[in-house]
């Protein structure tokens, strides 16, 4: 990159922290999209830290997410994954990375919406169960037919996803590509909010 370029991105940076201010980044979408290896991306780039709210899940109840799901259930899941999404919006100097079923719940929507700035991070149906299809770990898929529950999930979750500030598509390009996208999305909204405000 020349140093112009490096000059802008800087720039572009500094501008987008100013206009966050003390608000933290929220990424959400399905399971698959890229919100970890996006985040952590996203993260470095702003000098933020990247949390992961699934691993802070598990680290708060001793157990794996698969665990609490065959134990207690996806209603106690979702319960202590409110109270811990609460804790870490404390923190302002995150990007958290959530799991795909947090924005769902109307209670850490609010949540979000009231105490940080989302990105939904959009991918399409293929793109999701190429990526889910490599790991073992994902209970919600753990079903007769994982395509067709992928796709049924995907139906009841966009419409809600739609409500995040911004979306960004994530494809099959470096994740360091999506990461500038978000970065420059950001900075479009917050510079409309800023203007209209």
């Amino acid at each position: 990159m020349s140093r112009d370029g490096t000059t802008a991105q800087n720039d572009r940076r500094e501008e987008l922290l100013k206009l966050l201010g003390h608000r933290p980044i929220v990424l959400i979408g399905m399971m698959g999209a890229g919100k970890t290896t996006v985040g952590r991306r996203l993260a470095a780039r702003l000098g933020r830290h990247f949390v992961d709210s699934d691993e802070e899940v598990e680290k708060a109840a001793g157990m794996t997410i698969e665990d609490i799901f065959k134990a207690h259930g996806e209603a106690d899941f979702r319960a202590g994954e409110v109270k811990v999404i609460a804790r870490l919006l404390k923190d302002h100097h995150i990007v958290l990375g959530t799991g795909g079923g947090a924005f769902i719940n109307p209670e850490t929507r609010a949540l979000v919406k009231a105490e940080s700035i989302s990105v939904w991070l959009k991918a399409d149906f293929e793109l999701l169960f190429q990526r889910v299809s490599r790991r073992s770990n994902r209970p919600l898929l753990k079903t007769a037919n994982p395509r067709e529950t992928l796709q049924k999930l995907i139906e009841v979750r966009y419409p809600i996803y739609g409500e995040a500030d911004v979306t960004v598509v994530s494809r099959d390009v470096p994740q360091d590509q999506v990461a500038a996208e978000v970065i420059d999305a950001l900075l479009a909204h917050l510079q409309e909010a800023e203007s209209n405000g």
